[in-house]
């Protein structure tokens, strides 16, 4: 399983968000790049990027620090927030990223996803933001009447390369993870499912490794950030199990 350290830009800082809350954000780093470059040198293999700002707005706000990170570090990112045409996603993937999220566009534009999943094999992630079972658009701002499994195997076709599933309600807060509804995800679909929202501890990491189906990777951000999950010892002990 893939431990995913986040970076979630606003404003071109590196900050994490309570339970999605523009309003309530923490600054960890007023220095993307060298956030990334301390999280490579602790020994991840991938990098996951968030553009808060874009997710809000619907088109790239921090592409700058986004190009700074990838000019500065050697392992793969993806990216999700404010990738919402078709020209953004190739513009995103010439541009180095290995993998852009679609969130709010597998809601209102699904034919978007298929044919962006068709024309960049295994570049093309679909984000699932929900609260209590139900799918977020337009940076979590917007509730919906879509269920997260029902959207998922929607997709079972389209040959995207994973889902990333958020409880809303856990990011940021250090509570630990819905790992029930992130099992019956994974159990309900055939596409390789990512853990995002309330991993907040090295106990977390292994009950989802541990859940009885298996995940792709789990995402955590403020965790590293406050020093409540040590990155290295996350890695060693994933790698062991």
């Amino acid at each position: 399983m893939i431990l995913y350290p986040a970076i979630d830009l606003k404003d071109g800082q590196c900050v994490r968000l309570f339970k999605g809350e523009m309003a309530q954000a923490t600054v960890f780093s007023d220095n993307p790049a060298a956030q990334a470059q301390a999280f490579v040198a602790q020994g991840c293999k991938w990098l996951h990027l968030v553009d808060l700002n874009g997710a809000f707005a619907g088109t790239p706000v921090n592409a700058a620090a986004v190009e700074a990170i990838l000019a500065s570090v050697d392992v793969p990112c993806q990216l999700g927030g404010g990738i919402r045409d078709m020209a953004t996603i190739e513009a995103w993937l010439e541009k180095g990223l290995a993998r852009v999220i679609l969130g709010t566009v597998a809601v209102e534009q699904p034919d978007l996803v298929r044919q962006a999943a068709k024309a960049f094999p295994g570049q093309v992630a679909v984000g699932i933001d929900a609260r209590e079972g139900r799918v977020a658009t337009k940076g979590w701002a917007t509730e919906t009447d879509v269920m997260v499994t029902d959207l998922a195997r929607s997709f079972e076709d389209a040959g995207v390369a994973a889902i990333i599933y958020t409880d809303i309600n856990r990011d940021g807060a250090m509570q630990g993870p819905n790992i029930d509804a992130t099992a019956a995800l994974a159990r309900a679909t055939t596409i390789p499912v990512i853990a995002s929202g309330g991993v907040s501890s090295l106990a977390d990491l292994i009950a989802l490794r541990d859940c009885g189906v298996a995940l792709d990777g789990a995402i955590s951000g403020r965790a590293l950030y406050d020093g409540a999950l040590d990155l290295t010892a996350a890695l060693r002990a994933l790698d062991a199990g």
